[in-house]
């Protein structure tokens, strides 16, 4: 990557960061490979990321799966590398007082403003369970939650809390979505990609695949020594060592064609209702 005895100075790739847990084990890594340091880092909201990279604030980055497929033409994904699942996720569920195909008119809270999450959960409940709640935006809290609220829609830390630590104390049930859309599909579900800009790729060609390389690594080597990433993320967490290692074991970082299959398959259900064609082209970076 670049050093500062070039001939001309150059400026680091700017590089966002989700502050979840479900991205801790793409970034641990970063600075046991010592790229870490060629990286001008971002941390926030997957959602806020999305803005940046899309306004052309970031070069490179974390974009959520909706807002991805929202600005295709100017952006190219990362291949093999993710945040998603095949199967449960853990992280993003739907809470509930009642079983899911009693929710017809029902309240229904979404406490996020993550665009795939809230759009998973709505088409499922739509397709596969037939019902169209009344859906309202609020703070993750699920006591308060359900004190309006027949079900909740959590995605991230609050859900893992919410679902390992609040629900059984309020006896609700748990619906994992990863899970849902795996037994309806059949297929993987992609959260979020890594993205370039096209302009930054055209400028930046090696930079891009050093990058889209640190990345790799770094997520290697977290899943690697998972124990130990699982460890020294408990030290600051709500949750314990165990719990954390089988999270990171749970969620799948790859980006092949089976979780290309899945992107495509949200597409085809949602583009139309979403902002982005039904059939859109995901460009992914050619190999060097």
């Amino acid at each position: 990557m670049d050093n500062a005895n070039d001939e001309h100075q150059r400026s680091r790739p700017r590089v966002g960061h989700i502050q979840f847990l479900n991205c801790l084990p793409l970034y641990w890594g970063l600075a046991r490979t010592g790229t870490l340091l060629d990286l001008e880092l971002t941390k926030d909201t997957p959602e806020k990321l999305s803005e940046r990279l899309v306004r052309g604030d970031l070069d490179i980055g974390p974009i959520t799966l909706v807002e991805y497929l929202r600005n295709a033409d100017e952006l190219v994904a990362l291949p093999d590398i993710a945040v998603g699942c095949d199967g449960p996720v853990m992280s993003c569920v739907i809470v509930s007082q009642r079983p899911l195909e009693e929710l017809d008119g029902a309240r229904v809270a979404l406490g996020s403003t993550s665009r795939t999450s809230v759009r998973l959960a709505q088409l499922l409940l739509a397709e596969r369970y037939g019902v169209q709640p009344a859906y309202y935006t609020c703070p993750p809290d699920l006591g308060l939650m359900m004190q309006e609220a027949e079900a909740a829609v959590l995605i991230g830390d609050a859900a893992l809390r919410a679902s390992l630590h609040d629900a059984p104390r309020l006896g609700l049930q748990v619906h994992d979505l990863g899970l849902m859309w795996k037994e309806w599909t059949g297929l993987p579900f992609v959260f979020a990609v890594w993205a370039a800009r096209k302009d930054y790729l055209a400028r930046e060609p090696e930079t891009v695949h050093d990058v889209h390389r640190a990345f790799l690594a770094s997520r290697d080597l977290s899943l690697d020594e998972v124990t130990k990433v699982a460890e020294q993320a408990a030290r600051w967490e709500a949750f314990d060592a165990e719990l954390l290692e089988r999270y990171f074991r749970t969620l799948d970082f790859r980006f092949g064609p089976e979780q290309l299959a899945g992107v495509r398959e949200f597409a085809r259900r949602t583009g139309p209702t979403t902002g982005f064609p039904a059939d859109v082209a995901v460009d992914l970076l050619p190999p060097e």
